[in-house]
């Protein structure tokens, strides 16, 4: 069973521009030189032609970066010395890690095409708006831990970058306090935030019983957002919050619209579902691989950002918007996912979803460490330790079931991913993805 994808509108470009993708990567890139024995030809519809080739991975991108992915009629040196262009390497590990090619003109059309899809940001953010950016500094934007940066250091062009330390978890009052006062200070129109750090600031906000710059709107960005953080963030925040879903390679995929669903940015990006088989939450649960249109620099192809979504059954939405795949959820990372005591995969959103807001947690972590063992570290200002082990014991088991060996760890901290990202499960063993897909998705290389 699948998505019915004739229930699926899309611009009338979209077959278009997928098309001129796929043929230019199959007939003049060496990245995708050896995926022609793939194809089964142009007499056979453009969908059918991407199903039936293999999935983009960093490792390939590692092989071929960067000649493999630029037209031979495109100069990277000379791209480079002009400025068009810039490499940048993505945060991560080592197996995770990728230099990508940066075209900014790009980024920024695929930005601003993705704010239609939402009231909010198509009335409040013109492209000159005034923009706060509170994120862990080893995403984006300045870093210095030795010292603090002074506000005219961290304003570039519309943008200020609130934080420039590498580890939001040392933030010191201080620090928490400079943040606030520049809110009000800068008054940005929108505030963009990692959902792990706006949430460390709101509960300091919360429990100093302060009052905060309220933007025009939230945007949530670079992590998945859990119910419990998104609490601690209304808590404080009395202003649209939007959930925006992208990648550095792939530009803006989609965006939350004011009635909570995701909407494919389907302007600028074409989107392949892979279904997981039905024990393991399909066939609306899967994972998408993401070919972004218009970056005349960098032909990515099926790209495989890594991420499990839930699509929408209905494929309506009452906010009217009927262009492109429709989510009711984004998961979370398939690799900080994990398995319940019978072997079904339990998604971060799905784990977020099961514990829900418990007031006396501020932060929490499952670690899966053999199949049956879990820890569960959690940072709490509650006094009855014992009562809120043994409620999150009774939810816990009931997700994972019964034989499952839980610890509940009180930790002072919750160390954050290489990445400088936070991640709230993890498996500390391998999984497969081909393991829990529709098998016929799967293109064996």
């Amino acid at each position: 069973m699948s998505i019915n994808k004739s229930f699926i509108k899309y611009p009338d470009d979209y077959y278009y521009n997928s098309t001129k993708i796929l043929d230019t990567a199959l007939n003049d890139l060496s990245a995708y030189k050896s995926w022609k024995t793939f194809d089964p030809g142009k007499e056979n519809h453009i969908d059918e032609r991407y199903m039936a080739i293999p999935v983009l991975t960093k490792k390939i991108i590692r092989e071929y970066f960067p000649n493999g992915f630029v037209p031979h009629d495109f100069d990277i040196q000379k791209g480079l010395e002009s400025g068009e262009i810039n490499f940048v390497e993505t945060s991560g590990s080592t197996d995770t890690k990728v230099t990508n090619i940066w075209y900014q003109k790009w980024w920024d059309a695929s930005e601003r095409a993705s704010w239609k899809l939402n009231n909010t940001m198509s009335l409040h953010a013109t492209g000159d708006h005034p923009e706060a950016i509170l994120v862990n500094s080893v995403n984006v934007g300045l870093i210095s831990d030795s010292i603090e940066l002074p506000f005219e250091k961290r304003r570039i062009s519309r943008f200020l970058y609130l934080n420039e330390k590498t580890n939001p978890q040392l933030w010191t009052s201080a620090h928490m306090n400079r943040i606030i006062r520049e809110l009000s200070i800068f008054k940005p129109v929108i505030l963009e935030a990692n959902p792990s750090v706006l949430s460390k600031l709101t509960r300091y906000i919360f429990e100093s019983k302060q009052s905060v710059y309220q933007p025009k709107a939230i945007v949530l960005t670079y992590e998945i957002v859990s119910d419990l953080q998104l609490w601690q963030i209304r808590r404080v925040f009395n202003v649209p919050i939007i959930s925006s879903y992208g990648s550095t390679e792939t530009g803006y995929v989609f965006i939350q619209c004011e009635e909570g669903k995701f909407h494919q940015n389907s302007d600028y990006c074409r989107v392949d579902f892979q279904p997981f088989k039905k024990e393991h939450g399909g066939p609306y649960l899967g994972r998408i691989l993401v070919t972004p249109f218009h970056n005349d620099w960098y032909y990515l192809v099926r790209f495989d950002v890594g991420d499990l979504v839930h699509v929408d059954e209905s494929q309506k939405c009452s906010c009217g918007r009927d262009s492109g795949l429709i989510l009711s959820t984004i998961e979370g990372r398939f690799s900080f996912s994990t398995v319940t005591c019978g072997g079904r995969l339990v998604s971060p959103g799905e784990l977020s979803k099961h514990i829900g807001v418990i007031e006396e947690i501020d932060e929490y972590q499952m670690s899966q460490v053999p199949l049956n063992k879990f820890e569960f570290h959690l940072t709490s200002h509650t006094e009855d330790k014992q009562k809120l082990s043994e409620e999150l014991l009774l939810k816990l088991k009931k997700l994972y079931g019964n034989e499952a060996d839980i610890a509940i760890i009180y930790d002072n901290r919750i160390p954050l991913e290489s990445s400088g990202k936070f991640c709230f499960s993890k498996a500390q063993f391998p999984l497969n993805i081909e393991d829990y897909l529709e098998e016929s998705y799967i293109v064996k290389q």
